[in-house]
């Protein structure tokens, strides 16, 4: 029988991917994220998945984000037994991401059971945090660089793919076939990651395009958070930052770490407000092989700002009137303690929120990107009054001219090129620049749809 691909998530939006291989009736599910952004498509989370989970032979994660990882304690408690082999890396921060996530499952449950702002009665987390320590039993590290062999006959080789800690590419080799997922694939010459590491060969790329319509501008952005909290701060007012927990937040108290030593912040308070992302920068100085930072920049770069580990920190961040910053996520503001900032800080003009990562279509983060002059929470409107600026450049995602670089990479034409994890625009206008700058066969997944990964170059 052939090998087939298909894609029952991350194709036409920026989240929820699983990418499926299938040979002989054995299956190997490539990542098991959460669907964000538009009500229909969280709503698909709720959904049976569409294959018996049951039936899949193994998983393997690119990296940790809750888009790539998010699905699995669901899919553990509808009946998926297998490994889910990832790095090292991956292994400690899906630990983090999952738990935190099903907390929030679970609070926000209550929460809306308890002010009845639902029409579901009662309402119910999408997992609990039972669910969530059994699927964390269930991940198995492995190392970059080596040659993995697992029972259905596949063999998986790791790379690294830059972007966060852990992200990796995945080398699937299986029925005479090569296929390669890029995964997220993060930033060249960024000062926290590893470029992405090249892939000489494939028979088929499936390859991301969160980007794939645009260019990160060249500009500093350590210069330009600077300006951005500088202005706030001398109108006294507080920058909120919704921040993803993992690589973003690092690399944001690195660049205050560094305005510091110059003598640019000196009187600033620093808040990190996440559970979650306060056991992620503590993580930075387990994992020195997976990042640039020495020790003692870990070090210096995690001493930075005062870290709200309970609630009650948290809600003297939000009475304290004096100009500061808070790092708090979620980074699309679809949940986590960021939402009270913005409700206390979001509607007087003196204050910013500040966005410095990519905000997916529907999300509240993307609405307030857009100009909304209020976004629900809690089941009720929340004025927006504050400045709202963006830093770009210190997207974690790399750009459409970076998506091409590594896909050049390759020192052999693949045969052909699958588009996935992007907006339509994105994903279209990346096919365009592989069929017209490469000369590449490629085409745009559509979901659920199965692909024959058949004959020869």
């Amino acid at each position: 029988m052939t090998l087939t691909l298909k894609s029952l998530g991350g194709a036409g939006t920026v989240t929820g991917s699983r990418h499926l291989l299938e040979l002989n009736g054995q299956r190997l599910l490539i990542d098991c994220g959460l669907f964000q952004g538009y009500k229909a498509l969280r709503e698909r989370n709720w959904a049976n998945f569409p294959i018996d989970p049951k039936s899949i032979d193994a998983i393997v994660l690119t990296h940790a984000h809750i888009d790539h990882s998010g699905y699995l304690p669901k899919l553990v408690r509808e009946g998926y037994r297998g490994p889910v082999y990832c790095s090292r890396a991956t292994r400690d921060l899906t630990e983090i991401l999952l738990r935190d996530s099903a907390f929030i499952s679970e609070r926000d449950a209550e929460r809306a059971n308890r002010l009845r702002y639902t029409r579901h009665n009662p309402a119910k987390p999408l997992y609990t945090t039972a669910d969530a320590a059994a699927a964390i039993e269930q991940l198995t590290p492995i190392e970059f660089h080596q040659d993995i062999h697992l029972a259905i006959g596949a063999k998986i080789h790791l790379r690294r793919a830059g972007h966060i800690l852990g992200a990796s590419t995945i080398e699937v080799s299986w029925g005479g076939k090569t296929v390669v997922f890029s995964g997220d694939l993060g930033r060249y010459g960024d000062p926290f990651m590893f470029d992405p590491e090249p892939v000489a060969r494939a028979d088929y790329v499936v390859i991301e395009s969160t980007y794939g319509d645009r260019t990160h501008p060249k500009l500093d952005p350590m210069g330009q958070l600077g300006e951005v909290i500088g202005r706030t701060v001398r109108r006294g007012g507080t920058v909120i930052i919704p921040a993803f927990a993992v690589g973003r937040t690092q690399l944001i108290l690195y660049h205050i770490w560094m305005l510091k030593k110059a003598g640019r912040l000196q009187n600033v308070a620093i808040y990190l407000d996440s559970p979650m992302a306060i056991n992620a920068t503590e993580l930075l100085c387990d994992h020195l092989d997976d990042h640039r930072f020495s020790a003692q920049v870990c070090e210096e770069t995690c001493a930075i700002a005062s870290y709200a580990r309970d609630v009650d920190a948290s809600k003297a961040i939000t009475s304290d009137v004096m100009p500061k910053v808070v790092i708090a996520a979620s980074g699309m503001i679809t949940g986590g303690r960021v939402l009270h900032h913005v409700q206390a800080f979001g509607g007087d003009r003196k204050n910013t929120i500040l966005f410095a990562g990519y905000q997916a279509a529907g999300t509240r983060g993307d609405k307030i990107l857009k100009g909304a002059s209020k976004i629900k929470m809690f089941g009720h409107d929340v004025r927006i009054g504050a400045e709202v600026a963006s830093l770009p450049a210190l997207s974690a995602h790399a750009d459409a001219d970076e998506l091409m670089t590594w896909l050049k990479g390759f020192q052999d034409r693949p045969t052909k090129a699958f588009i996935v994890h992007g907006e339509p625009e994105a994903s279209q206008a990346l096919n365009t620049r592989l069929h017209q700058d490469l000369k590449w066969q490629s085409e745009v997944v559509a979901i659920d749809k199965t692909y024959q990964l058949g004959g020869s170059h």
